[in-house]
């Protein structure tokens, strides 16, 4: 897997558009191509990418504008992740585990030369399936530990109030455990 460079497994041809094209010329090509992206592309050069997700986030959040008033480039995500042709195999696993995209754009001298997938790894060598269930895994667990953290944060106990007596709902009160009434003292 060393020798193996992303320019041996990339697609060569990814699908393009130009970075004013509108949401909804985007989501029929991507329906009509089957594809989950589209790269923003100005003269061989990358100026973004754009995603069914990015697409239905807009459906929802922009809903009062109609999806052909808004151009690909708008909502398109500021910080894109790319790799190189000539990259590892290795190199890239490593570059999605951490950016947690599942899809890469190729850039040569500051021209996009094709796309690179968590797909294209897997179709190359399917050993790699393991590795990339982990990177999302780690972004489950991260968002589970979120959860978990806020609610540690809000310090909130079902038990015996220290203060009077009652069973109730608890809340960590200058080092006591006390109920809302108590609290408000």
């Amino acid at each position: 897997m060393e020798s193996v460079l992303i320019a041996d497994i990339m697609t060569r041809n990814p699908l393009t558009i130009k970075p004013e094209t509108d949401l909804l010329a985007c989501a029929k090509v991507m329906v009509k191509k089957k594809t989950g992206s589209l790269l923003l592309v100005e003269e061989k050069r990358l100026v973004g990418i754009i995603s069914r997700r990015d697409i239905l986030w807009a459906l929802v959040k922009k809903s009062k504008k109609d999806l052909s008033k808004i151009k690909a480039i708008d909502i398109s995500p500021r910080k894109i992740a790319t790799i190189s042709p000539l990259k590892t195999l290795e190199y890239a696993i490593e570059k999605i585990k951490k950016v947690k995209f599942a899809r890469l754009p190729v850039i040569h001298k500051g021209e996009l030369v094709g796309l690179v997938t968590a797909k294209d790894i897997f179709h190359y060598n399917p050993s790699t399936f393991p590795e990339l269930m982990e990177c999302h895994q780690i972004r489950e667990w991260d968002k589970k530990e979120k959860r978990i953290k806020r609610a540690r944060d809000r310090q909130i106990i079902e038990g015996i109030c220290e203060d009077c007596g009652n069973y109730d709902v608890l809340h960590k009160e200058a080092g006591m455990l006390v109920c809302d009434s108590c609290r408000s003292k």
